[in-house]
């Protein structure tokens, strides 16, 4: 029994470290969004050669952290909701990757932006703008990781909305914008793929929050209605 009791406790602090490796790989994830839509808003292209070399540093935490579940499952062969976190950790994992190559197209295009010597750079204060929802929404997924709050993590799907909104917005923009000036075509699509580089990231704090429902629940929320999903994070789907 002493050694079952020791055991249990062991696995206990490898899911504390990994929930932990999670967080701090989603921390720099979060700091490299934020820093790479600032530097694009006031085009420091230093701070944006930085971002986009730094990305290993993120592709480096997911390899990490996917060996570590691996590893746990050979070890341990959990169940119920221990195999659940691990299965979701490693999906969470993916899309915080994924932001990290964002906050990369962010950087390699403003830079490729501001080479051209713009004097107007058009929807950098819109970008901004949606930037700071993503940022946000990307946040909020991390604390209700954190927490394994399934009801916080419902409220990010819905307010992924509002970044949708925003993409949609600079779009039409972006369009009145070329056929004002076709000259400027080249640099408004490279700012398009920023936009929807930032939009992306709303998604992936999505698709977190979603993992952090299946997680908590045991419900699978992809594909389902807003009605379904929030039944569900409160607990009133059937689950597993």
């Amino acid at each position: 029994m002493v050694v079952s009791d020791h055991s249990s406790r062991r696995f206990d602090e490898e899911l504390d470290e990994l929930r932990t490796r999670v967080l701090q790989m989603g921390g720099l994830v979060e700091q490299q969004i934020h820093d790479a839509i600032e530097a694009f808003g006031v085009g420091d292209l230093e701070q944006l050669e930085l971002i986009e070399n730094d990305d290993h540093r993120v592709n480096a935490h997911e390899v990490g952290i996917d060996e570590a579940c691996a590893l746990i499952i050979a070890r341990r062969q959990p169940a119920a909701v221990d195999l659940r976190m691990l299965m979701g950790i490693s999906k969470i994992v993916t899309d915080l990757e994924r932001c990290g190559d964002k906050a990369a197209k962010i950087a390699r295009k403003a830079k490729g932006i501001f080479d051209h010597e713009m004097r107007r750079v058009p929807c950098i204060s819109d970008i901004r703008e949606m930037g700071e929802i993503a940022v946000r929404l990307l946040r909020s997924a991390l604390d209700a990781f954190a927490r394994q709050d399934a009801v916080g993590a419902a409220a990010i799907v819905r307010d992924d909305v509002a970044i949708d909104e925003k993409f949609q917005a600079i779009t039409r923009q972006l369009i009145t914008f070329m056929m004002e000036d076709p000259r400027t075509i080249s640099i408004a699509l490279e700012i398009l793929f920023i936009a929807k580089a930032v939009e992306r990231v709303g998604d992936h704090a999505k698709n977190i929050a979603e993992q952090i429902i299946y997680i908590a629940r045991g419900t699978d929320v992809r594909h389902v209605t807003w009605d379904q999903l929030e039944r569900d994070a409160k607990g009133e789907g059937k689950g597993i």
